[in-house]
């Protein structure tokens, strides 16, 4: 599942450790600016901003970056504008993925990314046919048990609000929704008083690869340079680990 890093990805920006804070800024930055721009700077009436706010808070982003990424999203601070860009390929071990850019340098972004391909042995090449837009929401183990809840009940109670499927991992749970349900769900999921790790809109794989652990090895160095490039929003896979 293209969810098999996420949880740490989400641990590392809470960190925010002083060598990546200015990429994780970065990149939330941008993810807020483009929200913002899209669908208004309220976070009440805007859910996608509402879901970038709370990823910068949880990555301690001060609050004045924030705002000021909601006044670049909607006009009210000069700046380039923020463009969403898609770029697809193969990683070690023929491992696919897709990658979400956000930049303000179109040019930049793709000579970064085809880059970093190129570094770790993949290429560019078209891989969309084997991944599926879903909504993806996660819930950390300790969260889960703190609620005591009865799995069962839960679990169709989740159903009723709009979730698809569910995968439980050892760091938690990993909910699917259709798109148009993700606001549903994470907002039922809000009622109930359950802190929601990670909420959006993702890639996810029809068909997952198993790897070795030497080939694990590979795809986390070139996955570690993904979040270290400050372009890349975001990073969407097939492997099974």
């Amino acid at each position: 599942m293209s969810g098999h890093s996420k949880w740490a990805t989400t641990k590392r920006q809470k960190a925010t450790v002083d060598a990546k804070r200015g990429a994780i800024f970065t990149k939330l930055g941008n993810l807020i600016a483009m929200a913002a721009r899209e669908k208004g700077g309220d976070p009440n009436a805007n859910f996608s901003l509402r879901m970038a706010v709370g990823k910068a808070k949880q990555a301690n982003m001060p609050k004045e970056n924030i705002e000021r990424a909601i006044k670049r999203g909607t006009g009210e601070l000069a700046g380039n504008a923020i463009e969403e860009l898609i770029y697809e390929g193969f990683g070690p071990a023929k491992s696919q993925f897709i990658i979400r850019c956000l930049t303000d340098n179109k040019n930049r972004s793709a000579s970064n990314i085809r880059h970093i391909f190129t570094e770790y042995g993949g290429s560019l090449g078209s891989v969309l046919w084997n991944f599926s837009q879903k909504g993806v929401i996660r819930i950390v183990k300790d969260e889960l048990d703190k609620a005591n809840l009865d799995k069962e009940i839960f679990e169709l109670e989740l159903i009723d609000a709009g979730a698809e499927d569910f995968l439980s991992e050892e760091e938690g749970l990993i909910i699917y929704t259709k798109i148009e349900n993700l606001q549903a769900v994470r907002q039922f999921l809000e009622n109930n008083n359950l802190a929601v790790e990670s909420a959006g809109i993702e890639y996810v794989a029809k068909e997952n690869l198993t790897v070795s652990e030497e080939e694990k090895d590979k795809i986390e160095k070139f996955i570690e340079a993904l979040e270290d490039n400050e372009d890349a929003a975001d990073y969407y896979t097939n492997i099974d680990i």
